[in-house]
C-alpha cells in the first residue's frame, strides 16, 4: 500500500511541474506579443579607415514580433556621428537596416554610440557601438624618371 502512495505522490508531483512549465511557458508568450527588434549586430569595429572616406557601417536588425516595429529617432553620442532609420512600420518578420555614419575627417581613434528608441516590448532601447582609428591618408608618389647610367638618349 505505501508503495501505491508514493507511486501516485511522485507521479502527481511530476503532472505539477509540467503544469507549471506550460503555464510560465504561456505567460511567455503573452508577454512577447508585440513587436521584437532583433539586431545581426550592435557593434562595429572600422579598424583603421583613411581621413576622408567613407565612415559609414549599416547595422541590420529583424522585427520577429508579431506587431508592427516603430523606431524612433535614434541619438547619437555626438554630432559626428549621425544616424538614418527607416520611417515607417516595419512589419512582423521584415528585415531592415539603422545606417550609422561617422565623419572622418579628423584623424585620432573614435568610440561612438547611437542609441535607438523603439515600440519592442523586448528592449525599448538598443545601443549600436561603432570605432576605429581614422588615419591619414598615403602621399601619393609621383613617378621617378629613370636615370640610369649607360643609357642612350633617343633623339626624335
Amino acid at each position: 500500500m505505501k508503495k501505491i502512495v508514493i507511486a501516485l505522490t511522485m507521479m502527481l508531483a511530476v503532472s505539477v511541474a509540467f503544469g507549471q512549465q506550460e503555464t510560465q511557458k504561456k505567460e511567455m508568450e503573452k508577454r512577447m506579443n508585440g513587436p521584437v527588434i532583433t539586431f545581426k549586430t550592435t557593434s562595429h569595429d572600422y579598424g583603421e579607415v583613411y581621413q576622408g572616406s567613407d565612415g559609414s557601417f549599416s547595422f541590420l536588425f529583424t522585427n520577429t514580433g508579431n506587431e508592427p516595429l516603430i523606431l524612433s529617432k535614434p541619438r547619437s553620442s555626438c554630432g559626428c556621428t549621425v544616424p538614418s532609420w527607416p520611417k515607417e512600420p516595419i512589419l512582423p518578420g521584415e528585415e531592415n537596416k539603422i545606417k550609422v555614419t561617422y565623419n572622418t575627417s579628423k584623424i585620432g581613434t573614435f568610440n561612438k554610440s547611437v542609441t535607438v528608441y523603439s515600440n519592442a516590448k523586448n528592449k525599448s532601447t538598443v545601443v549600436l557601438r561603432i570605432k576605429g582609428k581614422v588615419v591619414p591618408k598615403p602621399a601619393e608618389a609621383l613617378p621617378e624618371k629613370e636615370t640610369g647610367t649607360g643609357v642612350a638618349p633617343i633623339n626624335k
